[in-house]
C-alpha cells in the first residue's frame, strides 16, 4: 500500500557518553534510504535535520540526567514535528541520534491520537529495557530512559512532554529483543505492567510466535502502533556500529520478519531508527541494514 513518508533527522548524542551517534542520520541517508523507499512506491519527503546542541557547547547539568533541558527542548520540537507530519498524512520516519528521541516520538503520534480521542501501541526492539529513572540509572544517560518517561516515570521535563502522561497504555507496550537490563531497572519493568519479550523467548518460541503475541497487545483497542528500532536490537555480528552493543541479539533474518510481520498488519503510525554510530561501524553496514528493516518495515517482500 503506497504511503507518503516524511524523513526526520535528529542528530541527538546528549543521551549516551560514546560519541558518534549524532552521524546516524547522514549515514542512513548515505546507505541510499530516501532512494530504496521510493523505489517501493511510497512518496518520500525528507525535511533534513532537525536542530540539536552538542555536548561541547554547555554544561552536563544534573548528574542523574545528563543534558536533561537540551534533550527536553529537542523532544518538543520533535513532538511538533511528528504530529504536524501525522496531521498531514505522512508517516513520521525518524532517524537517530540516540533513544532519548523517542520521547518526542511517542509525545507527537500520542498528541496526534489523542485529538481522535483515540490511543496508540508501542512497539520497542532493543537489547535493553530503556526504562531506568534519574534514581534508577546507574550512568545518568537518558538514552536508558525513554520508554520510562513514555509510561510516565523519571524526569518531569520528559513524562510532561506534550501536557499528558502517559504516552500509551502498559498493556500497549511491548519490549522485544531484551537481554540486557539494569538491576533496579528489572524492578520498573515488572512493576510497570509492560510485556516483555526476551531473547529467551525469542529463542524458545521463535521471533514468528513472539512477534504474533507482541503484535497483539500493541494493536489491542489502538488507531496503530508506534515502532521504535535499536539497532542494538540486531546481533552485533550484524550490527556492528551501535553504542552499547550486546551479545545474543536478533539475527539478520529475525529482524526482518519482525520488521514483515509489522508490515502486514497495516498498522505502523510511526518509526524511528536509532543509535547507529558510524565511528564503530564496518564500511556502513549498520546503516545498511538499517535501510533494509525499515524497507521491510514499509511493506518490501522477498516475492
Amino acid at each position: 500500500m503506497a504511503q507518503k513518508v516524511r524523513i526526520i533527522g535528529v542528530p541527538m548524542d546528549l543521551g549516551q557518553s560514546r560519541r558518534g551517534v549524532d552521524m546516524g542520520p547522514s549515514a542512513l541517508r548515505g546507505a541510499g534510504l530516501h532512494t530504496s523507499i521510493k523505489k517501493l512506491g511510497h512518496t518520500v519527503e525528507d525535511i533534513g535535520n532537525l536542530e540539536v546542541k552538542q555536548p561541547e557547547e554547555m554544561p552536563v547539568g544534573e548528574k542523574r540526567a545528563k543534558y536533561l533541558q537540551e534533550i527536553a527542548e529537542t523532544c518538543q520540537d520533535i513532538c511538533k514535528t511528528v504530529e504536524k507530519s501525522l496531521t498531514e498524512g505522512f508517516l513520521p520516519l525518524l532517524l537517530g541520534g540516540d533513544h532519548s528521541i523517542a520521547v518526542g516520538a511517542a509525545a507527537g503520534v500520542a498528541s496526534h491520537f489523542r485529538t481522535q480521542k483515540k490511543e496508540i501501541g508501542y512497539l520497542w526492539l532493543d537489547a535493553h529495557g530503556d526504562m531506568n529513572t534519574p534514581e534508577s540509572s546507574p550512568s545518568g544517560n537518558i538514552h536508558g530512559m525513554p520508554l520510562a518517561a513514555i509510561m510516565g516515570y523519571g524526569a518531569t521535563e520528559l513524562v510532561d512532554l506534550g501536557g499528558f502522561r502517559p504516552k500509551a497504555e502498559p498493556g500497549n507496550i511491548v519490549i522485544v529483543g531484551a537481554r540486557d537490563l539494569d538491576a533496579q531497572e528489572r524492578k520498573i519493568v515488572k512493576k510497570s505492567g509492560v510485556h516483555v519479550f526476551t531473547m529467551r523467548d525469542i529463542d524458545e518460541r521463535g521471533m514468528r510466535d513472539v512477534m504474533s503475541e507482541a503484535l497483539k497487545y500493541a494493536m489491542d483497542d489502538t488507531a496503530g502502533v508506534a515502532v521504535s528500532l535499536d539497532m542494538d536490537f540486531v546481533d552485533p555480528t550484524d550490527a556492528p556500529g551501535v553504542g552499547t552493543p550486546v551479545r545474543g541479539g536478533a539475527t539478520y533474518r529475525e529482524a526482518h520478519l519482525a520488521m514483515e510481520m509489522i508490515s502486514d498488519t497495516e498498522s505502523m503510525v510511526s518509526m524511528e531508527v536509532v543509535e547507529i554510530n558510524p565511528i564503530l561501524d564496518e564500511h556502513n553496514r549498520t546503516a545498511l541494514l538499517g535501510v533494509e528493516l525499515v524497507l521491510s518495515a514499509l511493506g518490501q517482500k522477498i516475492l
